[in-house]
């Protein structure tokens, strides 16, 4: 084999041996991804103490995922800028909340994440409403009125050693607001909406349109079309 041909076929095998070892990181329309990300929510929603009697199911909002993963891509490990402006986070959604979690990609799972923040009911007393550290991943996960979520993960070199990721969620109507209880405590379901059903003790709604649920249509809409263009040209 002539030295061109070997040298070719060397240059071959180090890209494939490289793109071997890049790690897969799933897309915010990966269909197990998001399915692992609505279960690891809507398990923790169901197990609070004391019970909840209005905690709403969540479902996935490809709007609130679109802006966890716009934010992610930046590699900031802090809160989006755009939450403290109204409807510049999502189109529907007046304020969107958010939960952060970094980590090791190898240890990473939408369950591991979510089941970090949750676990920061032990230093949450519901009765007398205070923290004794670090309860907003936890209190915003369990909030009641948020019904959507919309999660992403990257990997940032700028914020760790190897391949560290970050993996963050919006929610939808945004929690965690001042002096307010993240639930009303009671026997599960018992303050759902009218038409809502109980599912795995949460209040689902499978007759209506929720906020930031949007009708196929809704794609065509003139003004979701220009918000989608500025957030690819931004």
């Amino acid at each position: 084999m002539a030295l061109g041909k070997k040298l070719s076929c060397l240059w071959t095998l180090g890209l494939c041996l490289v793109a071997s070892k890049s790690p897969k990181l799933p897309s915010i329309t990966d269909q197990s991804f998001i399915d692992q990300c609505v279960k690891a929510h809507n398990e923790m929603r169901g197990k609070v103490h004391p019970h909840a009697a209005n905690m709403k199911h969540m479902t996935w909002d490809e709007g609130l995922a679109k802006t966890a993963k716009a934010w992610a891509n930046k590699c900031i490990f802090k809160h989006n800028t755009c939450s403290g402006t109204p409807r510049k986070c999502h189109p529907t959604f007046d304020y969107v909340g958010e939960n952060l979690w970094l980590g090791g990609l190898s240890i990473f799972t939408p369950n591991s994440a979510v089941a970090a923040w949750y676990n920061e009911t032990k230093y949450y007393d519901y009765n007398r409403q205070r923290c004794s550290k670090i309860c907003g991943h936890y209190t915003q996960v369990v909030w009641a009125n948020s019904y959507k979520v919309g999660c992403a993960v990257t990997l940032c070199s700028n914020l760790g050693r190897g391949q560290t990721s970050i993996f963050v969620c919006n929610y939808g109507p945004a929690g965690n607001y001042a002096k307010t209880l993240p639930y009303a405590k009671g026997v599960s379901c018992t303050m759902c909406g009218k038409e809502d059903t109980c599912k795995n003790k949460l209040c689902d709604y499978p007759n209506w349109i929720p906020q930031g649920k949007a009708p196929q249509q809704r794609a065509c809409h003139l003004l979701y079309l220009i918000y989608v263009l500025l957030r690819i040209f931004k």
